[in-house]
């Protein structure tokens, strides 16, 4: 019998427990019904969903919404496009509005994004921490999207985040893990005296080894969506993006081998017919 690695793992983020640690994005596919295979093979139990109304919708003037199963996943709003805290905020009120009304349990938390700039992408810190300080006195858990800055990523963990959310490298990039130091520095930093605070890699992503690099590292879990829906390929990818979760994990709690210069022999040569030690 095959038993699922996650299902004794579960990824805690403040009220929530997730049997999967990767979430996935609903953003940015060719359409709804590619989106709606994508999220069933990628294992994920939640997804996020850019809440601003304009959206909601398509060309054809359907609601997302109604391509999600509201019963099987938990809806995580978020704030993108968002380049001000006041803004930020503001559309988070909106999410917890909608999904209260549909009475889903992501009403009370946000992917809070905070961009600097159109161009870019990046975080705006200043932007991000008033946010968060602003959400979390409003009853909001709050997930906040950061840069792989150690001190930034400090900062929002003590404005009250949930969840801290390095990226790996820009938003839609699909570069990956860029700077690994950073993000085994944030680790460091936001685990401190608190080895359960949940760290997410947030962006970059480009393919499946993206995602064990950040799993491999101590990541908790790994939120993407354009590296699943620009793949030639969605479904597929979405089943690779699972695995690699999977795997990443895995392999960080089973502790790797130190790297060495020069080769280890597996079997010893002492002892053999001709070899010599």
């Amino acid at each position: 019998m095959t038993t699922d690695p996650s299902a004794a793992d579960p990824l805690k983020l403040g009220p929530h427990t997730l049997s999967s640690r990767l979430i996935v994005g609903t953003g940015r596919y060719a359409d709804y019904d590619v989106m709606r295979r994508a999220l069933e093979v990628s294992g994920t139990q939640c997804v996020t969903v850019a809440v601003r109304r304009e959206r909601l919708f398509d060309a054809a003037g359907r609601n997302l919404l109604d391509f999600i199963d509201t019963d099987r996943y938990v809806i995580l709003p978020n704030t993108a496009g968002c380049f001000n805290a006041e803004d930020a905020v503001r559309v988070a009120r909106l999410g917890r509005e909608i999904l209260d009304q549909m009475g889903n349990p992501g009403a009370d938390w946000v992917k809070l994004e905070v961009l600097g700039d159109a161009k870019t992408l990046l975080p705006d810190p200043i932007g991000s921490v008033e946010a968060t300080a602003q959400l979390v006195a409003e009853g909001f858990q709050v997930l906040v999207y950061t840069s792989d800055d150690p001190v930034t990523a400090r900062r929002l963990k003590e404005a009250g985040a949930t969840s801290v959310m390095p990226a790996g490298s820009p938003i839609g990039s699909g570069q990956g893990v860029l700077n690994p130091n950073a993000i085994r520095i944030c680790l460091e930093y936001l685990k401190d005296g608190d080895p359960d605070y949940p760290v997410i890699v947030d962006a970059g992503v480009g393919t499946a080894s993206d995602v064990t690099v950040a799993m491999e590292l101590g990541a908790d879990g790994v939120l993407l969506n354009t590296g699943v829906a620009h793949a030639s390929d969605p479904v597929r990818m979405a089943r690779a993006m699972r695995l690699a979760t999977e795997a990443g994990r895995l392999a960080y709690g089973s502790g790797r081998i130190p790297k060495k210069l020069y080769a280890t022999a597996s079997s010893p040569l002492e002892g053999t017919i001709t070899g010599r030690p």
